[in-house]
């Protein structure tokens, strides 16, 4: 009786399980299993060259796969990419030869790498399995192949308060799914991925190199995540680069920040002139906060994600993130704590003054969470927006979590459908977060994201979020062209403006480059206008990555819409963007194919990948930990029963249905 509960917990983080009903759910890769050994995994090195200038970043991504067993080989890579990604290009490299790859419906992709897998051909398969979530297969990887794939992506960066961030994510954290495997699409199987084991570094080696060119010299440059040495040149560009290139750097998101002298921000208009079609680039700084004294009462409605995979250093930051941003308050403010994990629980049934006895009975609380159990979102936020609301109180929910569920598109659907005039904020704290998660959720709540990757920086980012939220800047914007032909503009709708945030637009123009664009807007009680010449810009070639920028905000609005609501006209337009601009999405994916039969049998072990916890994430994560050999006598088997049953494992063991 006392051993089964050990036999259950050794099926589990193995990933054994045979039952037609279990559901999707990541599982451990137990190393020295002959199939997981160390030699036999495909993926040797992958690493990225980033070139910045001015605002847009292109970014070379090379995967370096081989084989060092003695049969044909099929590589499964699950790795993650920026949300605003837009994905254009890929090449497969063996030896000597180079194969571009071809942008196809989804479908039709999958079938040609099937089909040249079974006739054994070498050919790589890229996926898009979320907007921030990629999966690479790589098909007859023959005994001492070396298989070199690259793909490249561009992405805007966006200052905030005068600071550039480009982030690069380099590893997928796991995630909780309650989906049945017998019946789950394809763009979920990816969820069923074996992980490594807490502290266990990536078996292989991770390597970034960065240009920044801003055209006004540069201040400030560091990388928060990473050990990096910085090699500035003239004219406001330097180099970057890691001081230690190893298999410990792969485990965490890069994040690259810096600042211009004298804290200006790159806006103005950008102009690409096309064969067929014209793009253009609006980024514009808002104008000055307004007086505290035009600002409502407000209430903080706070969603604090207590479970299993928080626990340790994303938990801990949380309670020093929630202990800053209650204490700061203002005292014509009302607050309220909601907490989840399995369940959730909240401090008070309505929300609270904002007085010293009640910011210490919500700190006493949040410091005596543990964090465990599985991650019950979407039934977080049904909770919290069914607490009662004051009519005069502007209302804002503040969801703090990692984002390790697989419920985005319920997530986002009900923010979008209980908005009722509250603004809606995320943070996302953990070396690795779901940003899709983090980011769709603000966008969805017309409110901004805001990250924390290390414990550091949960001072910098309350206060920035407090500073965003305390004054907003700009709201009831309108858009005019005059004597401007401006067409598919994007975002169709602004949101209001928080803070120091450059307004973003995307469009096509015909005609000549000409006229003028008005922005126009409420501040406080007063009204804004603000005018950009377009005759003395001039469509430069070089922006040709502005053409992929607006195709992919496009599908993202779409994507957005697609995912709440699924419609074939919005999916045939999504496909038709990517085959049009070349570009990975949900329905459109790269496939690379070597014509030469390597593989006459057409033969092959599929081996996938085992991906590493992101750094400061526990074992609990992926369902519990891994029990060393306990000692021998009562001592040793209360052990066991502490670890499985202290780490909540029976209320997940029963929802996977093993």
């Amino acid at each position: 009786m006392c051993i089964l509960p050990f036999l259950l917990f050794q099926a589990s983080v193995s990933g054994t399980e045979n039952k037609e009903d279990k559901t999707l759910s990541p599982y451990f890769k137990v190393m020295g299993d002959g199939r997981g050994s160390i030699e036999n995994l495909p993926l040797q090195d992958t690493s990225a060259q980033v070139d910045i200038v001015g605002v847009i970043a292109d970014v070379k991504v090379r995967q370096v796969y081989q084989n060092r067993g003695k049969t044909a080989i099929e590589a499964v890579y699950v790795f993650p990419g920026s949300t605003k990604a837009a994905v254009y290009g890929m090449k497969m490299t063996i030896g000597e030869r180079v194969v571009v790859a071809k942008i196809k419906e989804r479908k039709a992709a999958k079938v040609a790498y099937n089909q040249a897998k079974k006739q054994g051909k070498r050919a790589s398969l890229l996926e898009q399995q979320r907007p921030n979530v990629f999966q690479m297969n790589v098909a007859n990887i023959m005994p001492g192949d070396r298989i070199v794939v690259e793909l490249s992506y561009t992405e805007l960066i966006v200052p905030e308060q005068g600071i550039y961030e480009f982030v690069y994510p380099a590893v997928v954290g796991p995630r909780y799914s309650e989906t049945l495997a017998s019946g789950a699409p394809d763009t979920q199987s990816w969820i069923v991925n074996p992980y490594l084991q807490q502290n266990v570094a990536p078996p292989y080696t991770f390597d970034i190199k960065a240009s920044v060119s801003a055209g006004i010299p540069l201040q400030a440059l560091s990388s928060p995540s990473h050990n990096v040495a910085v090699d500035y040149k003239e004219q406001g560009s330097a180099f970057v680069t890691l001081k230690n290139k190893d298999n410990r750097n792969g485990d965490r998101d890069y994040i690259l920040r810096y600042q211009l002298r004298g804290q200006e921000i790159n806006t103005g208009l950008l102009l690409y002139k096309g064969e067929e079609e014209n793009f253009f680039l609006l980024m514009s700084q808002p104008p000055e906060k307004v007086i505290p004294e035009n600002i409502p009462p407000r209430e903080y409605i706070f969603v604090v994600d207590v479970s299993g995979s928080m626990q340790g250093f994303p938990l801990n930051t949380s309670k020093n993130l929630m202990a800053e941003l209650l204490s700061n308050l203002r005292s014509t403010d009302s607050f309220n704590i909601l907490f989840f994990s399995g369940g959730s629980s909240v401090l008070s049934e309505t929300s609270l003054p904002v007085t010293k006895a009640n910011i210490e009975k919500a700190i006493a609380m949040m410091e005596s969470q543990r964090g465990s159990g599985s991650t019950r979102l979407f039934s977080a936020l049904q909770r919290a927006m069914a607490l009662p609301a004051e009519k005069s109180t502007s209302r804002s929910f503040v969801m703090v979590t990692d984002g390790y569920v697989s419920v985005e598109k319920e997530a986002f659907q009900y923010v979008k459908d209980n908005l009722n005039n509250a603004n809606f904020f995320s943070f996302g704290i953990g070396s690795s977060i779901n940003r899709f998660l983090i980011e769709g959720l603000a966008r969805a709540g017309k409110g901004e994201p805001f990250v924390i990757t290390s414990s550091v920086e949960a001072f910098q980012v309350a206060q920035r979020f407090r500073e965003y939220i305390e004054t907003p800047v700009l709201t009831g914007i309108n858009i005019n062209f005059n004597d401007f032909e401006a067409y598919d503009v994007e975002p169709q709708k602004i949101p209001d403006l928080f803070a120091e945030r450059p307004l973003v637009i995307y469009g096509k123009w015909r005609g000549e480059a000409k006229g003028k664009i008005e922005i126009k807007g409420h501040q406080g009680q007063s009204d804004y206008i603000q005018t950009i010449g377009i005759s003395k810009v001039k469509a430069k070639p070089e922006n040709q990555a502005i053409r992929y920028l607006w195709a992919r905000n496009r599908i993202s609005e779409l994507g957005d819409f697609e995912k709440l609501s699924p419609d074939s006209g919005r999916k045939a337009e999504i496909t038709t963007l990517g085959l049009t601009y070349n570009l990975l999405t949900e329905y459109t994916s790269f496939i690379a194919i070597d014509e030469i039969i390597a593989n006459s049998t057409g033969k092959s072990q599929k081996i996938k990948q085992p991906i590493p916890l992101p750094k400061g994430v526990s074992n609990l994560a992926v369902g519990g930990v891994v029990p060393t050999t306990p000692e021998p006598g009562f001592l040793g088997l209360l052990a066991v029963l502490v670890v499985v049953f202290g780490t909540t494992l029976l209320p997940q063991f029963k929802a996977r249905k093993v």
